[in-house]
């Protein structure tokens, strides 16, 4: 056997490394009350709750107990401006005096928000896009529309808008929707010069029909008409009937194909 190896059996070595893991373990407990003491852990002073303050009086609050503050601003829908919303630290942490509170208060000014686009959507499809981008439905109203209950058109302050339009986030919007019943007047067609054929087409179109029929001159061709002079008839102070409105007509007979 080696002197080193009959050197690790005496008694002098176990010695040695007693003294060495006592000296060690003496140095971390020395590092960690040293660190203890400097940092005055537990001890100090416990933050206020400050959140749901207004601003004025939350700065009061903590300059008075000696801390720093620190600020920055978020819009947040229904809260007043100058509302402390978030503290960091929370309430009731414990800190050195002169820490920096960080607060986070509700701007003054809504952010702008483009309006989505929510025309012809129906109405409960309509409100969710709209509560997603921070608006409100204000006022709704109808108009004749076969569209029922679905968005005709958007109003802002009074006025119509577009998607796209910018407006303060958290405003309302009032929303104009179809009542199911469809138009109860509709636009006059102008017949005059159509063949019968073409002008009974263009009557059903409009939601009219077609009604009592003249005929001027010799008829030879029933089925080549041409329509001469229509009653009711599209003028400066009538534009429009109620719908299914009878149009009479006076026909003649039309040129040779």
């Amino acid at each position: 056997m080696s002197k080193f190896g009959s050197y690790l059996k005496t008694k002098n070595f176990r010695n040695t490394i007693l003294l060495a893991i006592g000296s060690t373990i003496v140095v971390l407990l020395v590092a960690f009350y040293s660190l203890n003491y400097y940092t005055r852990h537990g001890s100090g002073i416990p933050v206020p709750k400050i959140i749901g303050m207004q601003i004025n009086r939350a700065l009061d609050v903590l300059k008075e107990q000696g801390f720093g503050v620190s600020l920055d601003s978020v819009y947040v829908l229904d809260q007043a401006p100058g509302t402390v919303v978030e503290q960091d630290p929370d309430a009731g942490t414990y800190v050195k005096e002169n820490r920096v509170i960080y607060l986070k208060i509700v701007k003054n000014q809504a952010p702008a928000v483009a309006l989505p686009s929510i025309l012809d959507e129906p109405y409960i499809s309509a409100v969710a896009t709209i509560s997603n981008y921070g608006l409100k439905v204000g006022d709704t109203t109808y108009r004749p529309d076969i569209a029922k209950d679905h968005v005709l058109e958007v109003r802002f302050a009074g006025q119509a808008i577009q998607p796209g339009t910018k407006i303060p986030k958290g405003s309302k919007i009032d929303l104009v929707l179809g009542d199911g019943a469809g138009a109860s007047e509709v636009d006059i067609p102008d017949i005059v010069d159509q063949d019968l054929d073409a002008a009974r087409f263009a009557l059903k179109g409009a939601g009219l029909s077609l009604g009592n029929i003249t005929y001027q001159g010799a008829i030879t061709d029933s089925a080549n008409l041409v329509v001469v002079a229509q009653m009711p008839m599209k003028t400066d102070s009538i534009t429009k009937v109620p719908i299914g409105t009878k149009v009479n007509v006076i026909v003649t007979q039309g040129k040779k194909q």
